[in-house]
Order: structure tokens, then C-alpha cells, then sequence
């Protein structure tokens, strides 16, 4: 099966299904993970310097037979290297962890702090080719309009919290002038147990014979976001990708688009979220 691409405003060509890898430990498993999603035919992988798992999903990469260019790699840089020089520094121990010549798409993992700083430096590291395209990720409209104007180019990808309980709308109808591409993570509401149990969404499960599961990142992908569920379970991994065989109506469509609640898990823009991020942890910890 063949998973298709969408091409970002920079013209690069991006899968529009991947693979996460938030939350899986460098013990291993996240190694293990990453192979049998590529070897599922899930080229698209997802990682950051926050999640300390880029050495694991390195060497996944190398170790899969998968001509490098084929696969498509993310990853994001920690606020702890927000400013010019640091996220120069951050951007070669990303290379240098990863294993890896370039990185396919890194981000700003958290908004806050020297933003433009970092900006600059990714938009120097993609001039000199050690990354292909450049984005955003959590930055909500206010966010958004706090920091984009001062970049001297505009954002690829801004990769948010969506799902059908948490669209986005109107910080989708603003990136979509300037072609920017939704992200999704959380993209099954991090078990959300009431949303994985709608009645709405279990009908239309029913009709096609999917999960619930299935029915959510189907929506997604015709909403036009790239997805990358996460899991360990290599049973999982494969019924989740198992959505490009069958097509919602646009009734369904619009049935799950009125679950809609405009609230999510998580507010970039709540009093107090920089400092506490900041003060989380420490990525270079270890190097």
C-alpha cells in the first residue's frame, strides 16, 4: 500500500500519514517501533529533542534497508535552545543524534522565548541543506500573530493538538492563506475515552466496518491534516494505517465535524505554560 503525499508551500513532499514516537522510551522500544512501522511502509517519522528518543529513531532509519531519501524525518527543536546561536548548536546535536546528513522537517516545538532567534537559525540551516523545510508547532492564532510577521519566510507546517473533539477552525482558516499544513498530534485525542467511545463516530464505524479508531484518522486525512498515531502495539500500528481503502460521505464528514467542541487538552496560550515547559526538564541532560 502506498500512503500519499502532499506537497508543503516550499515544495517539498511530505506523506501524509507517519508514525509518532512521543512518549516511547529509548530503552529499545522505540528502535523496535520505528522498524516495524517502516517495514509496514510507514516512511514519514516523527520525533524531537524533547522526547530523547532521536538516537533510537536514528537508528532505526539506518538500520531498515530504506534508501535514506525515502524516508521523511522530523524532528523539533527544544525552547531550551531558543535564540540564534543555541538553536544553531541544537540543530547540529539534532544531525548528530539522528545519525543523519538532514533532517526533512524540523520545527519549534514550544512558542515561546527568543522564537525568531531559532527561526533564523533554521532558515540558515536550510540554506546550507542540512534541512529541507521549516515549521511551527502549538502556536495558536495570538501566538501566531505574535511571532510569524517578524520571519523573513513563512512557516511550512504548524503541527497542533486536532482531532474531531478539537478542530482548529479558525487557526486553520488563517494558515490556509499563506498554504501553511496542519499537523495533527493527538490525532486520537490521547485516549480520549469519550471520544473513542462516540456514538456518532461508532455508527459510521459500523457502516464501513472500521473502528472508531480508523473512522477518526480517516476524517483527518480528508481534512486535510497529516497524521501520525502513535503506538508500540505492532498490530496497532498496522490496523491504524488501514484507512486509505474506504472514503466518508460528505454526510459523515459533516456529521463528525459538528462534535466539534473548540476545546482541547492542552493552551498554549494559558497564563504560567512557558515557565513550567522550561523548567520541565533538561534536553542536553545527557550529551
Amino acid at each position: 500500500m502506498r500512503i500519499e503525499t502532499t506537497t508543503l508551500n516550499d515544495g517539498v513532499e511530505i506523506p501524509v500519514y507517519g508514525f509518532g514516537t512521543f512518549q516511547i522510551p529509548a530503552d529499545g522500544s522505540t528502535c523496535k517501533a520505528v522498524r516495524e512501522a517502516i517495514n509496514l511502509g510507514i516512511y514519514h517519522i516523527d520525533t524531537a529533542a524533547a522526547y530523547f528518543n532521536e538516537q533510537e529513531v536514528g537508528k532505526a532509519v539506518r538500520e531498515s534497508g530504506v534508501p535514506r531519501e525515502n524516508i521523511f524525518l522530523t524532528s523539533k527543536l527544544w525552547l531550551q535552545d531558543y535564540g540564534y546561536e543555541a538553536a544553531t548548536k541544537g540543530i547540529d546535536i539534532s544531525l548528530c543524534k539522528l545519525g543523519v546528513d538532514y533532517i526533512d522537517l524540523y520545527l519549534i516545538h514550544q512558542p515561546y522565548g527568543d522564537v525568531p532567534g531559532a527561526w533564523k537559525a533554521m532558515e540558515e540551516a536550510k540554506k546550507a541543506g542540512k534541512i529541507r523545510s521549516i515549521g511551527v508547532s502549538n502556536m495558536t492564532p495570538k501566538i501566531w500573530n505574535d511571532f510569524v510577521p517578524q520571519f523573513e519566510t513563512t512557516p511550512s507546517v504548524n503541527q497542533v493538538e486536532f482531532n474531531p473533539y478539537y478542530q482548529q477552525k479558525e487557526l486553520r482558516s488563517m494558515m490556509a492563506k499563506d498554504g501553511v499544513q496542519l499537523e495533527a498530534w493527538g490525532p486520537l485525542g490521547q485516549g480520549n475515552k469519550k471520544m473513542l467511545a462516540d456514538p456518532v463516530i461508532a455508527k459510521i464505524a459500523e457502516k464501513h466496518h472500521k473502528s472508531i479508531g480508523q473512522i477518526i484518522l480517516r476524517f483527518e486525512i480528508q481534512e486535510g491534516a497529516i497524521i501520525f498515531p502513535k503506538s508500540v502495539n505492532p498490530d496497532r500500528i498496522k490496523s491504524n494505517m488501514e484507512i486509505f481503502d474506504f472514503t466518508l460521505t460528505d454526510e459523515e464528514m459533516a456529521q463528525m465535524r459538528d462534535l466539534d467542541t473548540g476545546k482541547g487538552a492542552h493552551d498554549p496560550d494559558a497564563p504560567g505554560v512557558a515557565e513550567f515547559l522550561l523548567g520541565a526538564f533538561d534536553v542536553h541532560a545527557n550529551d
